[in-house]
């Protein structure tokens, strides 16, 4: 029930004031007796979201608890300075769905560092779908030898479809040092090439 924090986010009750001192919240209502509550007001699904199955005063003030523990938790240093500095609240699979919806979008206005983040989770979807494609472990990815040609091919996608240097390949995908990756895949994509070219001669 967040609309209960809400004046404490809009700056209306002083830090040492309970939630229930703001007098046009809901949460005065929920927190009384049920004879003195109106009728239109109704707490069972609310209470039982929170895992509280019973509407009785101790359950009444367990909910109150828990709404100043969440004031506590969003109104605390940490969550404040998330705030100030980052570009997203929330969790990491909420991160990881902004990040693909920006996909193509992010402009030279957007923080580096926020193309920076939306590149690696475009990398880690296509190693996700090529390790998939393959049935390899993220273990076998590893552990399979620096020029392994099906592990350049991951590396020759990464390089093709997102802005990731090759230092970050080679780490990624475990080829070595950036600047044997460098060569290896180099030789592999001019490999690629001449047996594309060889293919369209033969009209295969």
């Amino acid at each position: 029930m967040t609309p209960c924090i809400n004046p404490v986010r809009g700056g209306l009750l002083k830090p040492e004031e309970r939630l229930l001192a703001y007098p046009w919240s809901s949460l005065g209502a929920c927190l009384a007796a049920p004879e003195h509550r109106p009728c239109w007001v109704r707490v069972d699904r609310l209470l039982g979201e929170h895992g509280i199955q019973q509407d009785t005063p101790g359950a009444r003030q367990q909910f109150e608890q828990r709404m100043e523990t969440r004031r506590q938790e969003e109104t605390g240093p940490e969550a404040l300075q998330a705030l100030r500095c980052g570009w997203y609240l929330g969790s990491d699979a909420f991160k990881r769905q902004l990040l693909q919806r920006m996909e193509g979008s992010l402009g030279g206005h957007h923080a580096g560092e926020l193309h920076r983040q939306a590149a690696d989770a475009r990398a880690e979807r296509i190693i996700a779908e090529e390790l998939q494609r393959k049935g390899w472990s993220e273990q076998e990815l590893q552990a399979r030898r620096k020029n392994d040609p099906a592990k350049l091919d991951i590396a020759a996608r990464l390089r093709k479809e997102t802005t990731l240097s090759i230092k970050a390949i080679a780490a990624r995908v475990h080829l070595g040092t950036s600047k044997a990756a460098n060569m290896t895949l180099h030789h592999h994509l001019n490999g690629s090439l001449v047996h594309d070219a060889a293919q369209v001669q033969l009209g295969l």
